[in-house]
């Protein structure tokens, strides 16, 4: 599926960011054939891939969210496996399970695995709220080692390898919130709100005339492995990764600089792993940029979808009418920033 890696002499830096920097329009082109209006959700599912990490889009029903899945994996001709949670779904319904199998000339029986869709490149948890902590549970390993185990033997997943979930937040009956550690484990939460009035004009008049869209592959598996690395290899200066971290520990209601807000406000703040994706996040988006070198704006830009799953605001915010969101902007308020922008 993947088209061979091309030799060259340039460093993988240098051949790398040639193909980023040449494939991104032609991606963000393709992309517009079929999703009208929506960049900031599109720019941060951007993030989330080009670091090789998971997503967790929430919004109404009705707003393209699985075609945007779908159409992305197309895009970066990436295998995509879709799997409807429901309360009824298994475990084994994820990652797989095993078979008696019989040969039907000697009679001899052996089990054989049957791989679950957890084996592709992106599985599209879709409403992944609806379906129960065990099924829940299934995805963990998958999403933290990039492999699963069943029946005792331990299963390497397939490289890329992305889960992009979605939740609607509308209906309550019937769900199961995600347990805080698998929602840390998602890099992002993207929130996908509806169109204004001439995108969602844009949206009907397409969608109810004759005639379908045909998406062209513009990026490899390859491709998404080599961008994870480069975007750990973007330097960031020791203040600005300072920053991020200050940011995050400010959250938490029992740290020493938390602020009077997050004590009267917040249960539970974000831990270690959140620092880490602001850092990430920010990388990703001064690549996507056209930068090689991180500035204290990058950090600022990615704050919401990194930290709006790791604060778990109280009983108080709730009678008060503060949201995580609010919380946020608040902790931009209150963080100091590095001098001169903190830009390398």
């Amino acid at each position: 599926m993947e088209a061979p890696a091309e030799t060259t002499d340039k460093p993988f830096e240098e051949q790398t960011l040639a193909t980023l920097r040449e494939g991104m329009p032609r991606m963000m082109a393709e992309l517009r054939k079929v999703i009208v209006g929506q960049e900031a959700v599109v720019d941060s599912l951007a993030r989330v891939l080009l670091s090789g990490s998971h997503g967790l889009i929430t919004g109404p029903p009705g707003l393209a969210k699985t075609l945007l899945i779908r159409s992305v994996a197309q895009i970066m001709h990436l295998d995509f496996k879709r799997v409807q949670f429901t309360p009824d779904l298994m475990p084994s319904d994820i990652t797989g399970t095993e078979l008696i199998e019989e040969d039907r000339q000697s009679g001899h029986r052996e089990l054989r695995f049957i791989p679950g869709p957890v084996f592709t490149n992106v599985l599209l948890a879709d409403e992944i709220n609806r379906t129960p902590p065990k099924t829940q549970a299934a995805l963990l390993e998958a999403m933290e080692e990039k492999q699963v185990t069943v029946a005792g033997q331990t299963r390497p997943l397939n490289k890329p390898f992305f889960v992009l979930a979605t939740q609607n937040p509308i209906e309550l009956e019937g769900t199961y919130p995600l347990p805080e550690a698998q929602l840390d484990r998602f890099m992002c939460s993207i929130e996908i709100k509806y169109l204004p009035e001439d995108d969602e004009l844009a949206v009907v008049t397409q969608t109810t005339a004759d005639g379908t869209q045909t998406l062209e592959p513009v990026f490899t598996g390859q491709n998404m492995i080599d961008f994870a690395r480069l975007v750990r290899m973007v330097p960031i200066a020791e203040p600005v990764a300072r920053y991020a971290v200050q940011l995050a520990q400010a959250s938490r209601p029992l740290a020493d600089n938390a602020p009077e807000f997050v004590a009267q406000w917040v249960g539970w703040g974000a831990g270690t792993r959140g620092s880490q994706y602001l850092v990430l996040a920010a990388k990703a988006r001064a690549l996507l940029d056209g930068r090689f070198h991180v500035a204290t704006e990058d950090v600022q830009a990615v704050a919401h979808e990194v930290l709006r799953h790791r604060i778990l605001t109280n009983f108080r915010a709730e009678a008060d009418g503060v949201r995580v969101d609010d919380v946020i902007d608040k902790l931009l308020e209150h963080v100091a920033t590095p001098g001169e922008g903190g830009a390398l």
